[in-house]
């Protein structure tokens, strides 16, 4: 079944520093914070309650109060919607959990120097963008929203560019297809939907010349 997903076309928003390296899809979506979370059951089946678990080891103590010493429990990044992190981000298993807690604590863009491919094409499809820069980008990145809290960051998925304050502007590039994805909200059912005329009338075609590919139903 789809899922509505909100279309991303610009963003300007508060960006968080997170510049560690290998943070797996475990380090995102624990599934041991199902016993510690307040959400219970509903933060591993219902993908609107999965934000209570994101970086759940990370983001609270044992006692389930929030620890103050992480990143996005700080104030202004609290608000962050843009995280900045280490390379290959999102690596380790494939649970697509990892990115709907991501969204559920209201992020919409992680910028990183590599991300693992699985988790990539799992951000793409559920409306999270994606965005690669070099080393170097991301370490100026990373240094000016440290050094200056609340800095807003300018993503324009058509330009394909991370726009500073000061005026710097950082080029990216990601595929048409996913491009698309992102810009019209859609997910691989409903970009498969997209095209059911095209798929009906190559079916079509396809049958007439090979009839006897039909079964017979008796």
């Amino acid at each position: 079944m789809s899922t509505a997903i909100e279309p991303f076309s610009t963003l300007t928003a508060i960006a968080a520093p997170l510049p560690w390296v290998d943070v797996n899809t475990d380090d995102i979506f624990p599934a041991a914070g199902l016993k510690k979370s307040g959400g219970g059951t509903a933060v591993m089946t219902d993908r609107n309650a999965m934000g209570a678990n994101a970086f759940r080891e990370y983001r609270f103590r044992p006692d389930g109060s929030a620890n103050p010493d992480f990143v996005l429990n700080q104030p202004p990044y609290d608000r962050s919607r843009i995280l900045v992190a280490g390379r290959n981000f999102g690596c380790g298993s494939s649970r697509e959990m990892a990115v709907w807690s991501l969204s559920g604590i209201g992020l919409r863009c992680i910028i990183a120097p590599s991300f693992a491919d699985i988790f990539y094409s799992n951000c793409v499809t559920n409306g999270l963008l994606p965005v690669i820069l070099t080393d170097d980008e991301v370490k100026t990145v990373t240094t000016l929203i440290t050094d200056q809290p609340g800095t807003e960051l300018a993503i324009d998925l058509d330009a394909q560019t991370v726009g500073c304050p000061d005026g710097r502007t950082f080029t990216f590039t990601i595929g048409s297809y996913h491009r698309h994805l992102l810009r019209h909200g859609l997910d691989e059912i409903a970009a498969t939907l997209q095209r059911t005329d095209v798929i009906e009338d190559y079916e079509s075609k396809y049958f007439e010349e090979r009839p006897w590919v039909i079964p017979t139903i008796r």
